[in-house]
């Protein structure tokens, strides 16, 4: 069996993956130090902690579910204690391509993140239709980037991810360069940063005077057709109303360099803050 150290295995995250890793081929050995999360580990899954260095010292891959903060300073202090040829398995492309990862080239860095179930998903029971995070019961793709190490490790990062973020429908390769443009830059930089306008866009709606749940059906209606419609799920087009109201709308909502977020220095100015 390929032994695995999961460290933050106790977390919201770490749970999660504790969980999915269960029954898999993985013998995994799970770090927590935080009293309470190990509590849950072992009271929900059964499964008890052990040292770090235990943990360590006979993992062929070590996965680090721990904040962005954290990956540059836990990543240095265990490196010491990896044998060559250890894979770290890192959950997010902020503190890879922030250069936070130790120097130390008989070590392999592979890159993984889950895209989440989509919201045009088809899910047959209630229970995964509200599996809005993924990793549970609701299907959804992965990406991935070999950073660092032999391509024959491919296979075995692959392998971890797609067990981890389970049930897998996609999982596309690419760099982490390319991770990066896509969170923080396009999920969390623009979407999160549009989502939440409209949020308060809706707030305001209720503030002047709308039915706070006739506000929200309206909306969510709304934004369910004008995503099929832009993201091609259905045929059709916006009507003429529409357009003119968007086009008169772009200058004064939006500013007009804002794909300069996708330029390289800015990216690498994220994610060096985000870490």
């Amino acid at each position: 069996m390929t032994t695995l150290a999961l460290l933050g295995a106790g977390g919201k995250m770490g749970f999660r993956l504790s969980r999915n890793l269960q029954g898999s081929r993985f013998d995994t050995r799970h770090v927590e130090i935080n009293p309470d999360g190990a509590a849950r580990l072992r009271a929900e899954l059964g499964i008890d902690c052990v040292p770090l260095e235990s943990a360590l010292s006979e993992a062929d891959a070590v996965i680090l579910v721990i904040p962005d903060t954290a990956i540059g300073a836990v990543s240095h202090q265990i490196a010491p204690l990896l044998r060559p040829g250890t894979m770290v398995v890192v959950l997010d492309a902020a503190a890879p391509h922030a250069g936070r990862l130790p120097q130390r080239d008989d070590l392999t860095y592979f890159v993984t993140h889950p895209c989440h179930p989509s919201v045009f998903n088809y899910e047959p029971t209630r229970e995964a239709h509200r599996d809005f995070f993924g990793g549970s019961t609701a299907k959804q793709s992965i990406t991935c980037a070999l950073m660092q190490g032999p391509e024959s490790a491919w296979d075995l990062g692959e392998e971890i991810a797609r067990t981890i973020y389970a049930p897998v429908e996609r999982s596309h390769r690419l760099t982490v360069e390319q991770m990066a443009l896509l969170e923080p830059c396009l999920s969390e930089t623009l979407a999160a940063t549009l989502l939440t306008v409209l949020r308060q866009g809706l707030d305001e709606c209720i503030a002047r005077g709308v039915p706070k749940e006739a506000a929200r059906d309206f909306i969510l209606g709304h934004i369910n057709v004008e995503l099929a419609v832009l993201f091609n799920e259905t045929p059709g087009a916006f009507s003429d109303a529409c357009h003119v109201a968007v086009d008169a709308a772009l200058p004064v909502i939006i500013n007009p360099d804002w794909k300069s977020v996708f330029e390289p220095e800015k990216v690498v100015e994220s994610v060096k803050r985000i870490t």
